[in-house]
C-alpha cells in the first residue's frame, strides 16, 4: 500500500460548516424571485456543493428560470454574494474542529492544499481571517472548475496519484478526484458513506492514512 504524501481538502462542509450561511445567501440574492423556485435552486445547491457559485447561478437562470444571463450579470450576482459571505463566514464557531484540529497537528506530515468550489479570492480571505493559511501549501477555488483544480496541481507540483488524496463531501469531489485519477475520502455526508470510503472521525485510530 502506497503511503499517502499529499492531501486536497475540500473547504466547505470540510473544514468550515458553511452551508446554512451559503442557503441564506442565495436566497438573499434572488429574494425578487418566485419562493419556490428558489427552494427548488437551493436544493440543487445542496446536492451540488462541490461546483461555484458561478455554475450554479447560470444553473437558476438557466434551467428554473428559463432565461438567459450574461457573464456580468452572473459576476454582479457572485460579488454580492461574496459581500454577504465575509460578512459572515469569518466566525470561528463555523469552523469543523474534527477536521481543523487534524490539519493543525498533521500540516507538517503531509503537503495539504486546498481545492473548492468557493470563489478564489473569498476562499482565501475567509482561510487568512481564520487563521488557517499557514497550513496550506495553496489555497485555490473558482471560478475554475475543481476538475481543472486538481488537474493543475499535480501537473505543477508532479505529485504522484498514488500518494495523494482528495477529501470532500459531495460527489462532485468524488468526479474531481475520479477524473484525475486519485482517491477518494468522503466526510460529513450521510449520503457518501455506503458508496465511497469515508472517514467517521479524524480520531478514529482504526483509519489511517
Amino acid at each position: 500500500m502506497n503511503k499517502i504524501k499529499n492531501i486536497l481538502w475540500d473547504f466547505d462542509g470540510v473544514i468550515l460548516d458553511s452551508m446554512p450561511i451559503r442557503d441564506y445567501g442565495f436566497r438573499k440574492i434572488f429574494e425578487s424571485y418566485p419562493e419556490d423556485l428558489v427552494e427548488g435552486f437551493i436544493r440543487y445547491h445542496r446536492l451540488n456543493g462541490g461546483l461555484s457559485r458561478f455554475h450554479k447561478i447560470k444553473y437558476f437562470y438557466n434551467h428554473l428560470l428559463n432565461k438567459e444571463i450574461s457573464e456580468k450579470q452572473i459576476q454582479d450576482y457572485a460579488e454580492q454574494f461574496t459581500i454577504i459571505m465575509k460578512e459572515q463566514l469569518t466566525n470561528e464557531k463555523y469552523l469543523i474542529r474534527d477536521s481543523v484540529d487534524f490539519i493543525k497537528s498533521n500540516h507538517k506530515n503531509y503537503n495539504f492544499h486546498i481545492v473548492s468550489g468557493s470563489e478564489h479570492h473569498e476562499l482565501n480571505y475567509l482561510c487568512k481571517n481564520l487563521d488557517l493559511a499557514d497550513f496550506f501549501l495553496s489555497i485555490k477555488g473558482s471560478p475554475t472548475p475543481k476538475n481543472n483544480l486538481v488537474k493543475n496541481l499535480l501537473e505543477k507540483e508532479q505529485y504522484k496519484k498514488e500518494e495523494t488524496i482528495l477529501i470532500g463531501d459531495s460527489i462532485n469531489d468524488f468526479d474531481a478526484a475520479n477524473i484525475n485519477g486519485i482517491e477518494f475520502y468522503g466526510y460529513n455526508n450521510e449520503m457518501l458513506r455506503e458508496i465511497y470510503k469515508h472517514i467517521d472521525n479524524f480520531k478514529d485510530k482504526k483509519w489511517h492514512i
